[in-house]
């Protein structure tokens, strides 16, 4: 398999769940992660709805982002939602696939993606690509899922089960649900210097603000997921439903937590 899959989907909900991924629980950490210092010249491989893009752009006043994605439909969706809060200029949106990217290669002070290798069934295609858009010392970023991370307590009945059937639709098209533990590898791979790695926690508890939102992300994945876990037949549309609700009730627990983390690796580019 030569094209990259992604198995959530575009519709509505879908959208919704990203933006407030975006908006609440990763765009902070991720910004204080990279450390810009305002004049980086960056491309955000997978820019998605943009959101991320925009951050970055915000935080490089002197500099310039440019955002790559393959979806029409987000790519429409990231251009309307920068209009409406005045950004329509910010970031520079381009559509096309990061497995095929076409770049002014060696120009770029910082390549990104988040999200983006899981999705893709030759990782470290994409990572060359990055290392080859950046200028010699460039940084090279990444951050991806790691599933298997995932803990819920009390553990909600079947959400185990179910999960592990989620994480099994990633290898029945080529993709990887284990993605983030590789990154430093895939940067050594990739021809880059690792410099270093890190988590960003986006897990949280009951009593928490933003719990309603952690719990509803959470599930929303394997949501958005549904019908693929279902014609794969990695799982019964009875037993499935039946989860989903004993999860509804589980996130109303006031002793419910989720742990959960984002592997996140930096490394340079060193070659001319």
């Amino acid at each position: 398999m030569t094209e990259s899959t992604y198995i959530h989907g575009t519709a509505p909900e879908e959208q919704h769940r990203l933006s407030l991924l975006n908006d609440v629980l990763l765009n902070p950490a991720s910004l204080r992660e990279l450390a810009l210092r305002g004049g980086e010249r960056i491309v955000d491989f997978g820019s998605g709805l943009g959101q991320f893009s925009r951050a970055m752009a915000r935080a490089v006043p002197r500099g310039h982002v440019v955002g790559i994605e393959r979806s029409e439909e987000q790519l429409a969706l990231a251009r309307r939602l920068a209009a409406d809060d005045d950004e329509a200029d910010l970031v520079e949106f381009r559509q096309g696939d990061v497995l095929n990217a076409e770049l002014e290669w060696g120009t770029y002070d910082v390549a990104h993606a988040r999200f983006v290798l899981e999705h893709v069934p030759d990782p470290l295609r994409v990572v060359k690509s990055m290392v080859r858009a950046v200028r010699p010392g460039g940084r090279i970023v990444l951050a991806d899922d790691d599933h298997d991370v995932l803990r819920l307590w009390p553990e909600p009945p079947g959400i185990a089960e179910l999960w592990r059937a989620y994480m099994r639709t990633y290898d029945r098209i080529g993709n990887d649900p284990f993605t983030g533990r590789r990154l430093v590898q895939l940067l050594h791979d990739a021809g880059a210097q690792p410099v270093r790695c890190t988590v960003i926690f986006f897990g949280g508890c009951a009593g928490m603000d933003i719990f309603p939102t952690l719990a509803a992300n959470m599930i929303g994945v394997v949501r958005s997921a549904r019908e693929t876990i279902l014609s794969m037949g990695l799982y019964e549309e009875k037993a499935f439903d039946a989860v989903l609700r004993e999860y509804d009730g589980w996130a109303k627990r006031p002793d419910a937590a989720i742990w959960f983390t984002m592997p996140w690796a930096e490394g340079r580019r060193t070659s001319s």
